[in-house]
């Protein structure tokens, strides 16, 4: 936890003045997670002192948890030929997101400096660049155990003892053949409790899940949570085994990915940096053009309530339910939204899946309306407005709510259709959108129970 790193900056502080020999000591028990936030605590020349003054193995694990931000900031405190041997020790996957991340004149630098320290890390960022960052080869990594099929339980797990230090996961074993071809897995849970004289072939599974190198993380995300497995094989359309992706990287693109659409439910643009990181600057730039675009959109509501100026004027009772009414409905249409983006996004609603969808938020929105329609027309009443008005806010609120869920629940899997992300129908978008057509609904069914009291007024008028 974060308290962990705050109670140690000031040792550490005070041995990278007094003792920097000291500090690999100091830190030797401490899990790299808290590491990682005490150097998040320190300025970049502290923390560089604190990575420099470890081993390369040790300083991997806790560089790859920084941020991007402060991975950036250190290599270019500590320089390409001293971060190189760091960078060649942390997991295939995390090395080449970190070269990919800098200024193209950095990552270069380091990237020929690290095909002098370690080949065969370089090697491996170029191969695992070739794909998008947000697809399973963009994910996976290079770092796992592989096997032969002519393997007793007991070569493997010398094999295990072998090479599992240097893999990102040891939980799978995989069984390929001499050209790559993924023939099955194996559980190091089933390994354990096999007989040590047992033949891999027939310890193995061979129905194995796996993904494309082009499949979409969010599907990945998907697949992996649905099944509780740990990694997931990456494979190439002749089955050859690409690399793996953990459960790690998973939790990354899930939080990613609902951080993203948390932000656009409430109209901001995606922001890749922590709330304190973020600039000043680049928060009214994420928020200043879809506010621009709401309030813009929220003309169309003053447009609609002029062309029922007349009505306002003659009977301005009218006017006091406009506010109640337009809530009712943004409400009601954000709920559908909300439920139907959450399903789109964990894979419980398909686009297909519209009918069955339509149908059930009808039948839902009609018991809400009912419900809405007589707590409404109860304080009416109690107002003592008539009968008239009773009608008309019962009537309005049923159609108000009727629609508020149909929109809501239809645009998000109308914007999917056509390729767009569906979190873009966010709250706000949909409650501008029902304003406008509750306003133009609450008229009109005015207009039908209220004929005789407008004709009295204007006439009165």
């Amino acid at each position: 936890m974060l308290r962990v790193a705050l109670a140690m900056v000031p040792e550490v502080r005070q041995l990278l003045t007094e003792d920097p020999a000291q500090l690999s000591d100091l830190l030797d028990e401490i899990h790299d997670e808290d590491l990682a936030d005490l150097i998040g605590l320190l300025d970049d020349a502290e923390a560089a002192k604190v990575l420099m003054a470890l081993r390369a193995e040790e300083a991997a694990p806790i560089f790859e948890r920084l941020d991007g931000e402060t991975q950036e900031a250190l290599v270019e405190q500590m320089g390409v030929e001293s971060i190189a041997p760091i960078v060649s020790e942390m997991a295939a996957d995390d090395r080449t997101d970190l070269i990919e991340a800098l200024p193209d004149q950095v990552s270069g630098t380091l990237l020929s400096t690290l095909e002098k320290v370690d080949p065969e890390a370089a090697a491996e960022v170029e191969e695992l660049a070739k794909w998008p960052e947000d697809s399973a080869g963009g994910l996976m990594t290079t770092d796992y155990v592989s096997v032969g099929i002519h393997l007793t339980v007991a070569d493997v797990i010398e094999r295990i003892r072998a090479v599992g230090e240097d893999a990102e996961t040891i939980y799978y074993v995989y069984i390929v053949s001499d050209r790559g071809h993924l023939i099955g897995v194996v559980s190091l849970r089933d390994l354990l409790l096999a007989s040590p004289s047992e033949k891999l072939a027939d310890v193995m599974t061979e129905n194995v899940f796996a993904v494309s190198p082009e499949t979409d993380q969010e599907e990945v995300a998907r697949t992996m949570a649905k099944y509780d497995f740990n990694a997931l094989p990456v494979l190439s359309a002749d089955r050859k085994l690409l690399g793996v992706i953990t459960v790690d990287d998973v939790m990354d693109v899930l939080t990613e990915e609902q951080s993203e659409d948390m932000q656009r439910l409430g109209a901001v643009g995606p922001i890749e940096d922590s709330y304190f990181k973020t600039s000043f600057w680049t928060f009214i730039q994420k928020r200043a053009p879809w506010l621009a675009v709401l309030f813009v959109g929220e003309f169309m509501t003053g447009e609609v309530l002029r062309r029922f100026e007349h009505e306002l004027e003659v009977v301005a009772t009218l006017a006091y339910y406009v506010p109640l009414l337009i809530s009712t409905g943004g409400n009601s249409g954000s709920q559908s939204s909300s439920l139907i983006i959450r399903g789109l996004a964990v894979g419980d609603v398909r686009v297909g899946d519209w009918a069955s969808v339509l149908v059930r938020e009808l039948g839902q929105a009609v018991v809400l309306g009912l419900i809405l329609s007589v707590i409404g027309m109860l304080r009416v009443w109690l107002w003592g407005d008539g009968t008239g008005f009773v009608l008309t806010i019962g009537a309005t609120l049923m159609a108000i709510v009727l629609m508020g869920c149909t929109v809501g629940a239809m645009l998000p899997l109308l914007l999917r259709r056509l390729g767009l992300d569906p979190a873009t129908s966010s709250t706000p978008f949909i409650a501008s959108l029902v304003d406008v057509l509750g306003i133009l609904l609450y008229f009109t069914i005015a207009r039908l129970f209220l004929a005789d009291l407008l004709a009295q007024a204007g006439a009165g008028g």
